[in-house]
């Protein structure tokens, strides 16, 4: 198992990030949290969790400690895969996801692409009582996201999380229209809540 990679970020997408440890390259699959805490940065520490399938080795990053943790804890519940709790680790931050799991808020919950009430509400009878006992950290901080590929590379993250390329790019657009000015991070939020 690969537990964490330190080395430099060759290419930083909201999706992905390339990080090079001494001179050989991992793929990483990252949520928008990571994204925005690495965004700035040449080199790091990534929290990782290998997830070995009958066709591929995936490796998520985690930019903490914590996230990780939520995404070990979610994707230990059925029906909810990797790719399912990145999406979720992408809409909210990890102690927002916590504070909504505790608190009950399978409406929340519904809001984020790919979750029903069912599942919703499965999250929460098997979560709460864990993360009530955990503190929830909320020192995480996003920054604003610099790049002049806005659409590219928001279009990139919606089909890397598993959304239709057409009804990603008609979100986008459709977010673009109400606010020019939005962050790449939140237009990948507002997009999803469109879907």
């Amino acid at each position: 198992m690969i537990a964490f990679l330190k080395g430099t970020f060759v290419k930083k997408t909201p999706s992905y990030v390339f990080v090079d440890v001494a001179g050989v390259g991992y793929e990483v699959q990252i949520s928008l949290n990571t994204y925005s805490v690495i965004q700035d940065k040449e080199e790091g520490l990534l929290q990782t969790h290998l997830i070995v399938r009958e066709d591929a080795h995936i490796l998520f990053g985690f930019a903490d400690l914590a996230e990780k943790g939520l995404f070990l804890q979610l994707i230990a519940i059925s029906g909810i895969g990797p790719n399912t709790a990145r999406v979720m680790l992408s809409y909210m931050k990890p102690d927002e996801l916590a504070r909504a799991i505790i608190q009950g808020n399978v409406k929340e919950l519904e809001s984020i692409k790919g979750i029903g009430r069912k599942t919703a509400e499965r999250i929460i009878v098997e979560l709460r009582d864990k993360l009530a006992k955990q503190p929830v950290d909320t020192d995480v901080n996003i920054s604003p996201w610099k790049s002049n590929s806005l659409q590219t590379d928001a279009l990139n993250a919606l089909i890397a999380l598993g959304i239709n390329r057409q009804a990603a790019d008609g979100a986008i657009q459709k977010v673009l229209s109400q606010d020019p000015t939005v962050g790449v991070e939140l237009l990948i939020k507002k997009a999803l809540q469109m879907l």
